[in-house]
């Protein structure tokens, strides 16, 4: 009972971290129906630049607390991931609007390779450790335990999502992206511009991405130019899991996916007799994956259009 009450706690840290990004990739299909495989990239270059921020204060500012400097690489990160997914959507998506899906789509994996690339030559290829900013002991509950950091984790995700409901359903740029998810040209002719929606879209996804990213690299403590690929692609399992297109699939997609990756990780072996090890983890999520493109590929919630953003 210990070992499935501490996966439900691991999943659940995972699962919100899915949550987030997969986010970013049902804003974006909502409005412009766009995969943009590259958002997982945005998550590694948030992760990158928090620890780049980090390891300069802690030479800079031996004495700041922790949790200072994690904030102050937070928000680095997010102006970072913000302005690059803001250029990547005006320099690479922007022009191939209203073409054939197939040309943003293959963008979008050489958007992906590119950030790579990139990332390998600006921070070199090895593995980085994170710096643990956060206190490191464990609190017990029901013979399990959580740090404080997957605390952080679990309270800013749902602080976060909250705040992202609030503000496509009660605010006069979530009106806006509601009716531009519906119909961009009705949209532009009651005054919503609809270029400006699609990059605060954009920029909404790149700050969600950054905010994971800080947190896979404070939750594992470690980062390099890769990290990026298998969040991201677990992530666009979450939201097909959920229904591509609705916000709250997204949420409970990646909560979902989550929890399944974590109990199966930690049942695995015995339900395989040893065959296979909780490093098999992986192989759930696209299980899950094929079972919904094959059995409902609407996804648990459907895609609701009046819902999309």
């Amino acid at each position: 009972m210990d070992i499935f009450i501490q996966q439900v706690i691991n999943g659940l840290v995972l699962g919100s971290m899915y949550a987030l990004v997969a986010l970013g990739y049902t804003m974006v299909y909502g409005i412009i129906s766009l995969i943009n495989f590259a958002h997982g990239e945005v998550l590694m270059v948030g992760a990158m630049t928090s620890w780049m921020i980090v390891t300069h204060l802690q030479e800079a500012a031996p004495g700041m607390p922790g949790w200072a400097m994690m904030l102050v690489s937070l928000l680095c990160a997010i102006a970072v991931c913000a302005t690059l997914n803001f250029t990547i959507e005006k320099v690479a998506y922007r022009p191939l609007r209203g073409q054939p899906r197939l040309a943003p789509l293959i963008t979008a994996i050489g958007m992906s390779i590119l950030l790579q690339t990139l990332a390998m030559i600006i921070w070199k290829p090895n593995p980085k450790p994170y710096p643990q900013l956060l206190p490191t002991e464990a609190i017990p509950i029901g013979g399990a335990v959580i740090t404080v950091t997957q605390i952080a984790i679990l309270a800013s995700t749902v602080v976060l999502l909250a705040a992202l409901l609030w503000l496509v359903n009660r605010t006069k740029l979530g009106r806006a992206m509601r009716a531009t998810a519906e119909n961009p040209r009705v949209a532009s002719l009651m005054g919503v511009k609809p270029d400006m929606v699609i990059s605060a879209t954009f920029v909404i996804g790149a700050v969600l991405a950054a905010v994971a990213g800080v947190m896979w690299a404070a939750n594992y403590g470690t980062v390099q130019h890769t990290m990026g690929f298998l969040p991201g692609l677990k992530a666009f399992t979450a939201a097909v899991f959920g229904g591509i297109g609705n916000l709250t699939g997204a949420m409970v997609g990646g909560v979902l996916l989550g929890l399944i990756e974590a109990i199966g990780a930690g049942y695995l072996g015995v339900l395989t007799g040893g065959v296979l090890g909780s490093h098999y983890s992986d192989i759930f999520a696209f299980i899950v994956l094929i079972l919904v493109l094959t059995l409902r590929p609407s996804g648990l919630l459907g895609e609701r259009v009046a819902d999309r953003a």
